[in-house]
């Protein structure tokens, strides 16, 4: 029962962080018109980059949230046990360094951005 309990509130979760901007805009130059047919050119590959990314990111971002959830539920229904409060504690503790995880890479990438002057957070085909 708790394992349908947790699965519907995932879903739901989900479900609500479906958001028009994971759809990929193909008319921003994705795909190329050819005597009325459209082609799909190496920029797609940007788009679809692109798409995958915040995908991940979202992702990532809802699994850190479940994992905090699961956690703070874990280490109240511990009840003083030392095993179950550790455990817990792994939880929780795993879930933040995650967070400090994606966060830190993100902020990587915008030093290496201010520093060269090259903007690696925008996946660019060059022709």
């Amino acid at each position: 029962m708790k394992k349908a309990i947790s699965f519907l509130l995932l879903v739901i979760i989900y479900l609500s962080l479906v958001t028009p901007v994971w759809a990929v805009d193909w008319s921003s130059g994705c795909v190329a018109n050819v005597r009325g047919v459209e082609i799909v050119t190496l920029k797609g590959i940007e788009c679809i980059f692109s798409a995958v990314l915040n995908v991940i990111t979202r992702l990532a971002g809802l699994a850190v949230f479940v994992m905090l959830i699961v956690g703070g539920g874990q280490y109240i229904m511990s009840g003083g046990d030392k095993q179950a409060t550790e455990k817990a504690r792994n939880t929780l503790t795993y879930a933040i360094l995650g967070l400090v995880l994606v966060i830190g890479s993100w902020f990587i990438l915008q030093f290496i951005k201010v520093f060269t002057n090259v903007d690696v957070t925008n996946f660019v085909v060059v022709p």
